[in-house]
């Protein structure tokens, strides 16, 4: 049916047009480069920057090998969901909008609601790990000057507070950005300098050891007592497995690629480069943050000064990770803000407050949206505020992430949209592989918890200073 000479019926029966896709919404313009620099931006977070302190509690074989494994099965689960977008054929299949959507789509509404509780319930934390961590870059800058102004010596100790209610109100004014498809400027900006502050600390990391060598360094990692080694290995893994968390944003992601080229095809060409670029550099950072600081190397190697100079580069990395928190902090909360705002207008459709907009400076204000968004930027800032342990809450972070979100779930839609059989070799592996994730998660979050409690016994709360 022709209506007009740039309006039709596509195939699900909705009308589009130039300006509008085969589901009767606005036309995705995003490409695999645009979605590579979300999933980069997802990717190289603040995981990055407890690398060289993981390659220290695990050794050179065990971090080497921990890296790959982490790289190849996020890779591989993560191209299993690419084919998940559209149910039940990836290819001319209904779209699923969201990670949900999928999950609902292959695998019943039970999963789909255990699903959301992860899901939602690890962006949050998330949130929170980068409010605290942002915090930490910005009164690293401080000290930094500190120290060059008055000698490493010095007590330079700066209470992180304000600068968490600074990166509260920044937020607060971004998460007006109505959705995820606006925000692929932030996100190629956010790309832009997490190379940045990665390349600035694997280039200290090299001036360093030729200036003062390679640090004591073995091929098992720091020495402690048995159980405590065990503890350390087990909090480090989960820092590995939170530096490639991003699954539970992929169909997101997804979700903005033009339609030219089927959906799949292009995200997993944006999969391969993202991921693969992501472990080169989480390679390179530590390796090198290893071999130049040795066993001893700090919690967050671009905060924790194990570099003093030159003291403007350290400025420059720490502003590159605020930065690039800012835009990562908007990528990961899109889906748990849209989730809460299209629930709220299918249960009160009439009510004026949830559905009306209206224009402000150019821009789109809805009413639900500052409310609810706003209130939320505060809540996970005074919880930062309250746990502000960088380490053991990104492990356990890590921890929880891993196995539902990035393994489990993609490998069990997978199996029920190609229909292998129960049984069958490919079913048996996939199973096994899911189970090694699962042990391994459950050591991971073991290891983090334990660490959390210790830091929170000698913790004061709303008292956290560098």
């Amino acid at each position: 049916m022709q209506i007009g000479s740039s309006l039709s019926t596509g195939e699900s029966g909705y009308l589009h047009s130039e300006k509008f896709d085969d589901d009767g919404r606005v036309k995705r313009t995003g490409t695999w480069k645009s979605a590579s620099a979300h999933i980069i931006t997802a990717v190289i977070g603040s995981g990055v920057l407890s690398l060289a302190w993981c390659f220290a509690q695990l050794g050179w074989i065990a971090g080497m090998i921990t890296l790959v494994l982490f790289s190849v099965i996020t890779m591989f689960n993560s191209i299993l969901l690419t084919d998940c977008y559209r149910s039940p054929d990836p290819v001319i299949g209904t779209r699923n909008y969201t990670y949900m959507d999928a999950v609902k789509s292959n695998l019943g509404t039970l999963q789909y609601k255990l699903c959301g509780i992860a899901q939602y319930g690890v962006l949050t934390g998330i949130t929170i790990g980068y409010t605290t961590t942002t915090a930490i870059s910005m009164a690293a800058i401080k000290k930094s000057n500190c120290f060059h102004k008055h000698g490493h010596e010095a007590d330079c100790h700066v209470h992180n507070n304000s600068f968490m209610v600074i990166f509260a109100i920044i937020q607060i004014i971004l998460s007006q950005v109505p959705n995820f498809h606006k925000l692929s400027p932030l996100s190629v900006v956010a790309a832009i300098m997490s190379f940045t502050y990665s390349l600035i600390g694997i280039g200290l990391s090299i001036a360093k050891i030729v200036d003062e060598g390679i640090g004591k360094t073995s091929l098992t990692g720091k020495e402690f007592t048995g159980m405590e080694k065990m503890w350390k290995t087990f909090s480090a893994l989960g820092d590995v497995a939170f530096a490639y968390s991003f699954c539970f944003v992929l169909i997101e992601i997804q979700d903005t690629l033009k339609s030219t080229t089927p959906e799949n095809k292009q995200m997993k060409k944006a999969t391969a480069t993202g991921i693969m670029l992501s472990t080169m550099f989480y390679m390179l950072c530590g390796v090198l943050g290893y071999a130049a600081f040795g066993n001893d190397a700090p919690g967050n190697f671009l905060t924790g000064f194990g570099f003093y100079d030159p003291f403007w580069l350290i400025d420059v990395a720490n502003i590159c990770i605020v930065v690039h928190l800012l835009g990562a902090y908007q990528v990961l909360a899109q889906p748990l803000f849209g989730f809460v705002e299209n629930w709220s207008k299918e249960k009160w459709p009439q009510n004026k407050l949830v559905t009306k907009e209206f224009s402000l400076w150019g821009l789109d204000i809805s009413m639900l949206r500052f409310v609810w968004r706003t209130g939320y930027v505060i809540v996970v800032t005074i919880i930062a505020m309250l746990f502000p342990f960088f380490n053991e809450f990104v492990g356990l972070l890590g921890a929880g992430t891993f196995w539902p979100l990035s393994v489990y779930f993609p490998i069990e839609m997978y199996i029920s949209q190609a229909k292998i059989r129960k049984y069958s070799f490919t079913w048996i592996w996939m199973q096994i592989l899911s189970l090694a994730c699962l042990i391994v998660s459950l050591v991971a979050a073991v290891g983090s918890t334990r660490g959390l409690i210790t830091s929170v016994q000698s913790f004061k709360p709303f008292q956290s200073v560098s």
